[in-house]
């Protein structure tokens, strides 16, 4: 259901926009403040990317950096009024709309027909004929669709306004629609709730994803751009980047597990007597406790992230603080305090909570904050499921991404979906170590699949 609230707000900033550009275009950005286009929060994972890398491309020039959060259909208008300097958002390079410049390239995606598994398969974009197919209007998708057009002029779509690619794949997954068209990260994303999401085939060649410019943008912003990107491509700022928002999806692939276990073969026998010690210290099992260390650091005592959670455990400043930490990057200090922060998150729950999920959901709160666990649980009770299951609260946990969602609760946006990959990733490690044993030598195996998520009858109410 539409959200009216977020809907008069898009009105709002659309109205503001066009009286700008009646008035006046943005000043200069080397006056001293850098405004950009961004998608809106509500797309999810893409959102909070491209927001941080206009953060650090805002770093580099030192300047302030204004953000102005469009929809996808609305990007290309912002920019061709000049109501700002760039739109740091997925835009597919080669279609080289009129009055755009693109910067460097630093994404290349598939473009996907993806469907409803239950249903019968496509083998190519003719026999999309009778099928009910969406995409969302401005984005990389639609533009892939119109070239495809080219080959097929038969070929028709549904082309849905105020709405993501993550709203339309929920409709397939829940039946309501036949496909939608979207890019493997999305779709990544979203099978891990609507695991009969499937991708049937793809549209055109590949996004090259860039940001886009007025025609007559600054060169000097420009030289700029290229010179940023160059820059956190060498210094693996967006491989890092890449992982942090994308890589949590579908975490156990066959390279994932096979690194896994050469890890438990040749770097968990290093500080598996401190794991067992907080384990006693604790009372939790010590395998429980490795697998959540693998899954912050992957086992390095000088993980450092770029927001400064560091150590073993991944650590927060102000978590450390309350555990009574000297040193982060202290092996055995930060275990010993990822162990007693989970253990003191087990506690703060009401008592009636079971075991294992009072585990899973501590270890949601390890990720996002208790305050948004209980959020999660809120939206769950609303629902009239049981708000302690962890197998309930996973399918309201991503909707803290939503404002019709987090606007209701106390505690606001949090990235929900993160942290139920993070605890389903964590029960997937717990698993193979308690089927593994970590002191003798373990082959690879040859075919390795592990499905991190539950099936779930459905994510929205």
């Amino acid at each position: 259901m539409r959200n009216p609230t977020r809907c008069v707000q898009t009105v709002l900033v659309s109205l503001c926009l066009l009286l700008a550009a009646c008035d006046q275009q943005v000043p200069p950005w080397n006056a001293g403040k850098l405004v950009v286009v961004v998608p809106e929060t509500a797309q999810g994972p893409e959102a909070e990317f491209e927001r941080e890398l206009a953060r650090l491309f805002a770093e580099q020039l030192h300047v302030t950096l204004e953000t102005v959060p469009l929809p996808q259909e609305e990007v290309l208008t912002a920019l061709r009024r000049h109501q700002a300097h760039l739109a740091a958002a997925p835009l597919r390079s080669e279609s080289n709309p009129a009055a755009l410049q693109f910067g460097p390239s630093y994404q290349s995606v598939r473009e996907l027909v993806v469907c409803n598994g239950d249903r019968p398969p496509i083998k190519n974009l003719a026999d999309l004929a009778g099928r009910k197919l969406a995409v969302t209007a401005g984005s990389a998708h639609e533009v892939a669709l119109r070239e495809a057009r080219t080959n097929l002029p038969s070929l028709q779509w549904q082309t849905r306004h105020k709405l993501t690619t993550q709203d339309l794949l929920a409709e397939v997954g829940e039946g309501t629609l036949d496909c939608a068209a979207a890019n493997e990260l999305q779709l990544d994303d979203a099978r891990n709730y609507h695991p009969n999401l499937v991708a049937e085939l793809d549209i055109a060649p590949p996004s090259k994803l860039a940001w886009g410019f007025p025609e007559d943008a600054d060169p000097g912003l420009l030289e700029q751009v290229q010179i940023f990107f160059t820059g956190i491509q060498q210094d693996g700022t967006l491989h890092r980047l890449l992982d942090r928002y994308y890589g949590y999806n579908n975490r156990l692939r066959k390279m994932d597990a096979a690194a896994f276990i050469t890890g438990i073969n040749k770097v968990l026998p290093h500080f598996r007597r401190m794991f067992e010690e907080a384990a006693t210290l604790t009372g939790e099992d010590w395998r429980l406790l490795a697998a959540l260390a693998y899954q912050e650091s992957q086992w390095k005592p000088l993980a450092t992230s770029y927001t400064n959670v560091r150590g073993m455990m991944m650590l927060t400043g102000d978590t450390a603080d309350r555990m009574k930490v000297s040193n982060r990057l202290d092996a055995r200090e930060s275990i010993r305090a990822g162990a007693k922060y989970l253990l003191l998150l087990k506690e703060q729950m009401p008592g009636r909570i079971p075991e294992p999920d009072r585990t899973w959901l501590a270890l949601a709160a390890y990720n996002q904050g208790y305050g948004h666990l209980e959020d999660a649980r809120i939206l769950t009770s609303r629902a009239e499921l049981n708000p302690d299951s962890w197998s309930d609260v996973k399918k309201w946990m991503p909707l803290l991404n939503r404002p019709n969602y987090y606007s209701t609760l106390k505690h606001g946006y949090a990235r929900g979906g993160e942290a139920v990959i993070l605890v389903e990733s964590i029960r997937s490690y717990y698993d193979m170590l308690k089927r593994l044993e970590p002191g003798q030598p373990v082959a690879v195996p040859e075919e390795v699949s592990y499905r991190l998520v539950e099936p779930m009858q459905r994510l929205l109410p």
